[in-house]
């Protein structure tokens, strides 16, 4: 099974994004989060509804984001939330979803999310990336010291390419997420393929 998770971006995306979704989900990453924050709950679930939709065709797991209730309302079992609002999940909340995961971005956080139930966490960002422009990246040895620090899967986030995608691994981490090369690559197959086989 792939280790990779697809963060999508439409504003990034080549082409149509819906046709793009299809050719990753296809491709059979770990999962795709529908991460549109941007946009009003009700346009996110018309999207969401139509990347579920495309998600089921193909066997991929499709995690909503941020937007609990809708998920809830749309019958999504997976979601992902920013810390703060898992927090603020309620128990009647959780019981929609089979599979809730949090952004974090240090071991303190980690462990939080942890005991609030997160089923994995996304670290982030580990390596310099363009979508946090001036921000020092946290680095592996964070990453490192979060992968110790916890029992549930730690996916890295932010900058992962084929070329340091090893590192993450070996520092312990159950794989990485990837936005920008999968949203604006040629061939989404051939991407996910060569991220997941890449080795130090």
């Amino acid at each position: 099974m792939s280790d990779i998770i697809c963060i999508t971006n439409r504003k990034l995306c080549r082409g149509d994004f819906l046709t793009r979704i299809e050719r990753i989900a296809a491709a059979h990453p770990r999962a795709i989060v529908l991460r549109e924050k941007d946009l009003p709950k009700s346009e996110y679930s018309v999207l969401a509804a139509e990347v579920m939709r495309i998600c089921g065709r193909y066997g991929t797991p499709c995690i909503l984001h941020s937007f609990y209730r809708t998920a809830a309302a749309l019958g999504a079992e997976r979601i992902h939330l920013p810390l703060q609002a898992l927090r603020e999940l309620t128990d009647k909340d959780r019981e929609h979803f089979a599979v809730i995961g949090a952004s974090c971005h240090s071991v303190e956080d980690a462990q939080e999310a942890e005991r609030l139930g997160a089923a994995y966490i996304t670290l982030g960002h580990i390596f310099a990336t363009d979508c946090k422009r001036g921000l020092a990246p946290r680095g592996l040895g964070l990453l490192g010291e979060v992968c110790g620090a916890v029992e549930i899967p730690v996916y890295a986030i932010g900058g992962i390419s084929p070329d340091n995608v090893a590192s993450v691994r070996a520092a312990g981490a159950s794989g990485a997420c990837i936005m920008s090369g999968l949203m604006t690559c040629d061939d989404p197959e051939n991407y996910l393929r060569g991220v997941e086989t890449h080795e130090i």
